[in-house]
């Protein structure tokens, strides 16, 4: 629960004194975490001065607009000018048309870069050029979101996303990075849960886990136990021709489709859906057989030979195909009845 984001929510609404806020926030507090009353209503107070400290240094009022006559450049950054339309609304990370649409506009806000290949070009990784003629290769995914509760799988799961991204550039990986936050009340073996999972990639696909962040998700400003974050990954190319970007897409190019391997999302389909052979399910996940096949084709040549690769994760085919489109300037024809 995000305590401050519930003090700001009264606070702009209006109509109840600080005291009565107070109050509310404590039974709030009282009912996620085992404490005593006093306890709850000093951060309950603590937290309703901080936001109104908070509003007053961005400038605000108590009805959430801008109250401010300076021109300090402090205010331009303390506050944002509302869409109007929330993330989930807007259907961001639902894996649909707002999604698509959002990953375009963050490339407009980026601006051009002197990348080769960057966040406007809606790839699975970027992609620069180093000193020495070679290319390196970046990406980062995120946790599921619902697999907070099963941090071994959160963990290997986006550990596998991450290698699997940099391996459809055509790279290898050679490092992997990890950044996790835990609500407050979060158990401290959760952590090390996560991280064994991430481990479990890394030694298997020999790519190690070399560095980090662990925060609190807002401090103790948040209570709960939920957890979030990523793991991001690192490859090399040798050369351009190396390369399976999407905008390598050509006229006549033959589509091929690989086995899926079931990852963060099968997972989370199947302990939250009832299903009764879920454990089974997530045991076949359990595995790194796409990265292991993606290391064959690269050892072999044969990626070499390949235009593009990518992962339709993001929405599957009709997500990849209409991002390809685009990129490639090409048009992909699927027969359903075929």
């Amino acid at each position: 629960m995000d305590l401050e984001g519930y003090a700001e929510r009264y606070i702009r609404n209006g109509g109840l004194s600080d005291e009565k806020i107070s109050e509310k926030m404590t039974e709030r507090i009282l009912e996620i975490r085992e404490t005593g009353r006093e306890e709850a209503k000093k951060l309950a107070d603590a937290v309703l001065k901080e936001t109104h400290f908070a509003a007053a240094a961005a400038g605000m009022n108590e009805d959430g607009e801008s109250s401010s006559t300076g021109d300090a450049a402090g205010k331009d950054v303390l506050h944002y000018a509302p869409s109007g339309v929330t993330v989930g609304k807007f259907g961001i990370g639902s894996r649909g048309r707002g999604d698509f649409y959002a990953h375009g506009l963050i490339g407009r806000v980026i601006g051009k870069t002197n990348a080769v290949i960057d966040s406007s070009d809606l790839d699975d990784s970027g992609i620069v050029a180093s000193g020495d003629s070679q290319f390196v290769v970046v990406t980062v995914d995120g946790i599921h979101s619902r697999l907070s509760a099963f941090p071994f799988l959160s963990g290997f799961h986006a550990a596998r996303a991450a290698l699997r991204d940099i391996y459809t550039m055509g790279s290898r990986p050679l490092a992997m990075l990890s950044d996790v936050h835990i609500a407050d009340d979060g158990d401290v073996s959760v952590l090390f849960d996560h991280i064994a999972g991430i481990s479990a990639v890394g030694e298997l696909t020999d790519v190690p886990l070399v560095t980090g962040s662990t925060l609190r998700i807002g401090g103790d400003m948040v209570i709960g136990t939920r957890m979030t974050g990523c793991v991001g990954a690192v490859g090399t190319l040798p050369d351009r021709l190396s390369m399976t970007s999407r905008n390598k897409t050509e006229p006549g190019d033959v589509i091929l489709m690989t086995e899926g391997a079931g990852g963060g999302t099968v997972v989370t389909a199947a302990i939250y859906s009832g299903y009764e052979k879920a454990p089974e399910v997530i045991e076949k996940t359990l595995n790194v057989d796409f990265l292991m096949t993606c290391d064959a084709l690269i050892e072999s040549g044969c990626s070499r030979k390949a235009h593009a690769m990518t992962d339709v994760t993001n929405g599957g085919i009709r997500g990849d195909a209409a991002e390809i489109s685009k990129e490639a300037g090409v048009r992909l024809v699927f027969r359903y009845d075929d």
